[in-house]
């Protein structure tokens, strides 16, 4: 049985470039494929890294209901969030802001932004 926490490294120690895979192999009966294989950029998370990203799926984005599945606060579930997306290469918070008050204000009902972020959006005349 494999550890969820063990995963391989997904950039080269010792240029930085990407690894990529060439052998896989079937516990089962032994076969072997040897080939250039692209990794799998998820494979570089922690267990408790994927465990979040299917939480935020299955809630299909929305962070009230991430925070909800975590146990944790709004900021603390962004927070996360935000470290796995680092994680994989992306920006945190690259999706455009909400415009406008009316669509700022759903963007709070639907927990897409915090009251602080509504309020500073509404400050600056959304």
């Amino acid at each position: 049985m494999s550890d969820p926490d063990l995963h391989p490294p997904h950039r080269c120690p010792v240029c930085g470039e990407e690894l990529r895979l060439t052998r896989l192999s079937c516990r089962a009966c032994g076969t072997e494929l040897s080939g250039d294989f692209p990794s799998c950029e998820f494979c570089s998370l922690r267990g408790e890294e994927r465990e979040l990203l299917k939480l935020f799926l299955a809630s299909r984005g929305n962070m009230k209901a991430l925070e909800r599945g975590l146990g944790v606060s709004y900021q603390a579930a962004r927070s996360r969030l935000d470290a796995v997306l680092v994680q994989l290469g992306l920006e945190p918070g690259a999706q455009s802001p909400p415009e406008g008050p009316l669509e700022l204000l759903r963007a709070l009902a639907r927990g897409e932004v915090s009251v602080e972020e509504a309020r500073s959006g509404l400050d600056s005349g959304a």
